[in-house]
């Protein structure tokens, strides 16, 4: 028994060293593709010596001799940081991801080759101005003298992934970085998924006419009545119910319904500024992620100092300011995009129908390859309104009659795309005229873009916008009979249509993605919007003061006020508060009083640390369900947000909408004070099964925690603990400090989607400028920049943005010298 012990204690102790030994392999292995940050280094493709130093929060600032190695060290600092990020993004671009991850990301590889944005980008480098085309290769350069010194002295591959997933990495190319703007595009762009779901409720109720409550228009001047979607297919076949759609992968750029951009950017003139300067704030919102999209970076140009957030791959500062002028994106929910039901010839399979009769498709072959498996080889069809695509994608086969496809028409689907070098004529641009004429220049993803000068503000519309004829029998909301010539695009409308406000009177202007402008279709924008609620809070803040300062544009940003709740509450809850009878304690009556009372004195703040935000947000999602499941069945599943102006409707009843309260399947008639106290008693159950049922107790933030996951290990045991980052934080769905919740179990209040970047801008005093990251500029995991300014974030902090070279020196954590040979 003793030697049996000893053997065993030994074969322990043997096994305990290895894996010591073995997590110290992995350890030495990962760390060495962790950048140093203070040296000097020999590179190709510069011109002269440049200057990389970092400060203390890990941000470049680039001090070059000429314009051409500003972009090259641009691109070598995004390599040294986020050179997986890049890879990544390249390959979804490119439709090249199951080459690493097998038949999980088929599905995404099969959407990207058939929209063939990566052709479409390597097109677009012809159309570039002589500038951008220098700086697209000089920053390809940058990336490839990282490359290259990883090589030369085996630094880990240039991160983690690298080890975990055999990805040789090609040179960086200019097309590569096109690919990704186009990307962005796409990230950006949820119209047809809007087209989508109106198509199937319209086949899913039982009276389509009440296709207004559930899809409002945003208050304004009213729509006409839109068809019945099967009304414009008369003979076809379509189902009378649509199926809930599946989840995208996670390495998927295609965007939830609800998911595909928002935004807050906000402007001041000098005489709305106390400090007597102009004044932007912007915080642009995307899907959270670890790392984040963007990447903090200061270039040093002849036309002088540039600092604010950059896209890894893309040789630009998307947003921020120069020394004298600052702008900010926000999403403009311009129609981008029209989904066509293209008819096929019944005796030839390979045509479709056209107004003038039927022609043959446009067709290329190209092949998936996939890891472990054998290739895919699809065929890709053009037709002349867009790229063909498959029935299976976004449920799409519930919408399109037997024996049809769907195609789609996006103005990013151009291959002489030149927002880039509007990008860069911006970065360059010295006051709001220069940026307005750069601005002409940009196509897609379209944004609403603010600016200031040292004296002016401005707000326009950039991007295309389709020219629809007025005679469209959808006005491009539904899928059309793509055979229809009143239904076909005709053309871009000009620069001059896009809305602009210029120095406007009341010295402020702002976009928290509501809607901008009222006229009507075709020259209207859009008619699905992103904001009904936070622009009414930003409006009470803006006019509260007479003059604003940096700090209260920050408050704003900051600001957790649910104006939402405030509408809501009242309207749903007349009928209960102060209407129960006693009720003994443990009982669901007991339960709901208590809760009413939490409510009644709540003033719509979602902040973390309260209950109510928690048992808000639960009664609104399990009444909504309530209001539409019994009408449009599984399809309910798709609604996943509440819809404020859906509620509002029905609660008071605006042209009829109050039919809703009442269950068509049940014989008593339910009046709206019956479903919504059915409702708060689901929600109170949800609520006690998930989080307790001492509501005092609960924490809002203990269900609205931000979820930055790595697309690729987040879901890997052991390793997720050290690449994901979770913060409890404040604000939701309709604030300003904008938290969009996922929508679906078994964390429906996960905190998925928000404010990626903040940035103030204060021409008073402009190096008092401040922004933030919502991670860290690092890709690398084991980098302690990987997600230290995700804590400043989540309180409220910022970093100062200053272009002072002596600031950046001073606090400087290394000092790069990149030098010819």
């Amino acid at each position: 028994m003793a030697t049996l012990f000893r053997w065993l204690l030994r074969l322990t102790s043997a096994a305990i060293l290895l894996a010591v030994l073995g997590l110290g392999l992995v350890y030495y292995l990962a760390a060495r593709s962790l950048p140093d940050y203070d040296k000097v280094l020999a590179v190709e493709g510069s011109r002269a010596e440049i200057e990389i130093v970092r400060d203390n929060a890990g941000v470049p600032h680039i001090f070059p001799q000429n314009d051409s190695d500003a972009y090259f060290g641009l691109g070598y600092a995004h390599a040294q940081d986020r050179l997986w990020q890049m890879t990544l993004l390249r390959r979804t671009a490119q439709g090249r991801l199951s080459e690493l991850f097998g038949r999980r990301t088929l599905e995404t590889d099969t959407l990207m080759r058939r929209l063939d944005l990566y052709p479409l980008a390597v097109r677009s480098v012809a159309a570039q101005d002589p500038q951008a085309l220098e700086a697209l290769e000089a920053y390809a350069a940058g990336v490839n003298a990282r490359i290259a010194e990883i090589n030369a002295e085996s630094l880990g591959r240039g991160a983690p992934e690298f080890f975990l997933f055999n990805a040789p990495i090609a040179p960086w190319q200019p097309a590569d970085s096109l690919a990704i703007v186009k990307l962005m595009a796409l990230q950006l762009s949820g119209q047809f998924r809007e087209e989508i779901l109106r198509a199937q409720t319209s086949l899913a109720l039982p009276d389509p006419a009440r296709l207004q409550d559930i899809l409002p228009d945003i208050p304004g001047a009213g729509t006409a009545a839109l068809p019945d979607y099967a009304q414009l297919f008369p003979g076809k076949t379509l189902q009378p119910f649509a199926t809930a759609a599946h989840e995208m992968d996670a390495l998927s750029p295609f965007p939830e319904r609800g998911l595909a951009g928002a935004s807050n950017a906000w402007a001041a003139s000098p005489a709305r500024s106390a400090g007597g300067g102009t004044l932007l704030a912007n915080d642009p919102h995307l899907g959270f992620t670890a790392p984040s999209t963007w990447y903090l970076a200061r270039l040093e140009l002849s036309s002088g100092g540039v600092i604010g957030g950059t896209v890894p791959g893309v040789p630009a500062v998307m947003l921020g300011r120069s020394e004298h002028l600052a702008w900010g994106l926000t999403s403009s929910y311009l129609d981008d995009q029209d989904l066509f039901i293209e008819e096929l010839d019944p005796d030839n399979p390979d045509r479709y129908r056209t107004p003038d009769g039927f022609a043959a498709f446009e067709t290329r072959r190209t092949i998936v390859d996939i890891k472990n498996e054998a290739p895919v080889t699809l065929t890709l069809r053009w037709t002349e309104n867009g790229p063909v695509l498959p029935r299976s994608a976004f449920d799409l086969g519930s919408i399109t009659p037997q024996g049809d496809v769907v195609s789609l028409a996006w103005t990013a689907l151009d291959g002489a795309d030149t927002s880039l070098s509007a990008a860069l004529r911006l970065m360059r641009a010295q006051d709001v005229d220069e940026a307005l004429a750069a601005s002409e220049l940009y196509v897609a993803p379209s944004q609403m873009l603010t600016l200031i000068d040292g004296e002016r503000i401005a707000m326009k519309l950039i991007g295309t916008m389709p020219a629809r004829d007025p005679a469209h029998q959808s006005q491009g909301r539904l899928p059309s009979p793509g055979w229809i010539e009143a239904n076909r695009w005709q053309g871009r409308l000009p620069d001059s249509a896009n809305p602009l406000f210029l120095d406007p009177p009341g010295g402020i202007v702002g976009n928290t993605n509501n809607k901008v402008i009222d006229r009507p279709f075709p020259e209207h924008v859009s008619f699905d919007w992103g904001d009904s609620q936070r622009v009414m809070r930003w409006q009470s803040l803006m006019t509260g003061r007479q003059v604003h300062t940096r700090d209260s544009f920050i408050e704003a940003q900051l600001d957790t006020v649910s104006p939402a709740a405030r509408t809501l509450l009242p309207l749903i809850g007349r009928d209960l508060w102060y209407t129960g009878e006693a009720a003994p304690e443990g009982t669901p009556e007991r339960q709901r009083q208590r809760a009413l009372d939490l409510l009644a004195n709540w003033n719509g703040e979602m902040n973390e640390h309260l209950p109510e935000p928690l048992l808000y947000a639960a009664w609104l999602r399990a009444l909504q369900d309530r209001l539409i499941r019994d009408e449009i069945g599984p399809l309910a599943d798709n609604y996943t947000h509440v819809e404020p102006l859906f509620i509002e409707r029905v609660f008071r009843d605006i042209d009829g909408a109050g039919v809703w309260c009442d269950v068509i399947r049940s014989v008593v008639v339910e009046t709206c004070s019956d479903i919504a106290r059915m409702a708060l008693d689901d929600a109170l159950v949800w609520v006690g099964e998930r989080h307790g049922t001492a509501l005092e107790s609960l924490r809002w933030g203990d269900a609205h925690q931000a979820a930055h996951e790595h697309p690729v290990l987040g879901n890997v045991p052991l390793l997720r603990s050290f690449v994901n980052i979770r913060q409890s934080t404040s604000g939701g769905d309709f604030t300003l400090q904008r938290g969009r919740t996922s929508g679906r179990d078994p964390q429906p209040f996960s905190n998925v989607h928000g404010a990626t970047y903040r940035g103030v801008y204060d021409f008073a005093d402009p190096d008092s400028s401040v922004y933030i990251l919502s991670t860290g500029e690092s890709g690398h995991f084991l980098s302690r920049h990987y997600d230290d300014l995700g804590t400043l974030w989540r309180r409220g902090e910022y970093l100062p943005m200053s272009l002072d070279q002596d600031l950046a020196r001073a606090a400087s954590v290394g000092i790069t010298r990149l030098v010819t040979p």
